[in-house]
Formats: structure tokens, C-alpha cells, sequence
């Protein structure tokens, strides 16, 4: 990985790297479709997608078989993405995966995803930032999550210009958080 300028701001991700591997965290009802689109883009190589019916599955366990199943995926992963829709703030799951993978030294990044349209064409309202929820100790400091954990909100409303802006910055922000979370 050079650090010299390009295309990527003051990272330049080489053709030949390896693509990162990364935890996509997401509130699965309401933004799968979303979500979807995110990591179907093949900048960063993602965890695989689960099907409704193994969610399903998965659920039926409980609890333990959730958390199991998220310890799993976060397993060789450098990276946690939490793509922010509307309803993501305050998720049990989110809230789990986020303070796993940072108490795993993890990289962790938002990305605002209301913007791109779902299923049905349709977009969502802005939800608050889910690093809001958490005080981690830096030094003799406590500071909140989001105040070191970066969450971009592309510029555009128009999902085609949010796509875009996501797929051109994501590895990029993945990058950065790695970076960030190797100072604390």
C-alpha cells in the first residue's frame, strides 16, 4: 500500500492488493437490499450473504446461536462496514458486531446506505449515527465512538450518485479505518 496521492485521497490502493476481507454490519429487515448493493460492488471482499431462510435458521437458535454465528463471520475479517439506514442506531446485533470487532482491534467505518432506493424503488430517511452509543477509554480519557469511528454520508441523493461515491471511496475508508483503529 503506497501513501502517495491519487484518485483515493492519500491512500493508493494498488490493482494487485488483496482485497481486504470485512464484516458487512446492517439491520437486515429493513435495508438487505441496500446492503446488498453495497457489497455486491466487489471493492472489498465482504462476508458471504445469508439467505432469508439460513437467517431463519440461524434465529431459531437463540441468542447464543446468533452470536456465535456473528463471531464466526467476523472470524480473518480486517474491517467492520456498518451500513447505516434509517432504524441501525441501537440494534442489539449492530451494537454486538460493532463492540466485537472494535474490542477485536478490528477497523471499523459507517456508510450512511438511505440514500440508495430499495426493492421497490424507494429510499429512507437519515438514521443517527449508531458510534453515538458507545464511550471507549483512550488514555485516562473516555470519548465516544464516534468521535475516532468515521460514518460518510455520500453527498448525493440520487441512489445512481450514492452508488457511485460508495464504490469509488469504499476500499479507501476501509483503509482508514484499519488506520485509525491500529492508534488506539
Amino acid at each position: 500500500m503506497s501513501k502517495s496521492p491519487s484518485r483515493w485521497g492519500k491512500y493508493k490502493v494498488k490493482e494487485t492488493m488483496t482485497k481486504r476481507r470485512v464484516f458487512y454490519s446492517f439491520h437486515y429487515e429493513k435495508d438487505n437490499w441496500r446492503a446488498a448493493q453495497v457489497r455486491n460492488m466487489g471493492v472489498v471482499e465482504g462476508n458471504t450473504p445469508v439467505s432469508d431462510n439460513d437467517w431463519e435458521e440461524v434465529k431459531k437458535g437463540g441468542d447464543k446461536a446468533i452470536q456465535n454465528w456473528i463471531d464466526e463471520q467476523l472470524k480473518g475479517r480486517s474491517c467492520t462496514i456498518v451500513l447505516i439506514g434509517e432504524k441501525t442506531a441501537g440494534r442489539k446485533w449492530i451494537n454486538y458486531e460493532i463492540e466485537k470487532s472494535w474490542n477485536s482491534k478490528k477497523g471499523v467505518v459507517g456508510i450512511y446506505i438511505h440514500n440508495l432506493k430499495d426493492k421497490d424503488g424507494n429510499q429512507s430517511k437519515k438514521g443517527r449515527n449508531p458510534f453515538d452509543d458507545f464511550t471507549v477509554t483512550v488514555g485516562n480519557e473516555k470519548k465516544k465512538l464516534s468521535s475516532i469511528v468515521k460514518a460518510y454520508d455520500p453527498p448525493y441523493i440520487t441512489s445512481t450518485y450514492v452508488y457511485d461515491y460508495i464504490k469509488q471511496n469504499i476500499a479507501q475508508w476501509v483503509e482508514e479505518a484499519i488506520e485509525i483503529r491500529n492508534k488506539y
